[in-house]
């Protein structure tokens, strides 16, 4: 059974610092890009980061861009997504999805992204004081 599931969310006050994690299983982490997504309350969902398969392109959305760094162990079927200097405007559930193979290349955008069994739940951030 393919699986993506994300760890790591959780409350922090605004200035600090989390790593996200995605970990894969039913399927080799490493075949696949992955992005990271989030969705806010009422608002829709949108690409923050991404990895190619074998971890020498990253693309990120230009307001994360300074701040927050996609990363990823195959070795682990694992990928990252380490965010800093978060602030309230970064509280959202933060998704994983693995996608395509295609050289240096990924995408921000969902549609770049397989189905349903390649998306994981996600993982609640809350930045408050």
């Amino acid at each position: 059974q393919k699986q993506l599931v994300e760890s790591g969310g959780g409350l922090v006050q605004p200035g600090g610092s989390l790593r996200l994690s995605c970990e894969a299983s039913g399927f080799i982490l490493g075949y696949y890009s992955i992005g990271w997504f989030r969705q806010a309350p009422g608002k829709e969902r949108e690409g923050v980061a991404c990895i190619n398969p074998t971890g020498t392109y990253t693309n990120y959305a230009d307001s994360m861009r300074a701040r927050f760094t996609i990363s990823r162990d195959n070795r682990k079927d694992t990928a990252y997504l380490q965010m800093n200097n978060l602030n309230p405007e970064d509280t959202a559930v933060y998704s994983c999805a693995a996608g395509p193979s295609v050289g240096n290349d990924c995408g921000l955008s969902a549609g770049w992204y397989y189905g349903k069994d390649y998306w994981g739940k996600g993982t609640l951030v809350t930045v408050s004081s």
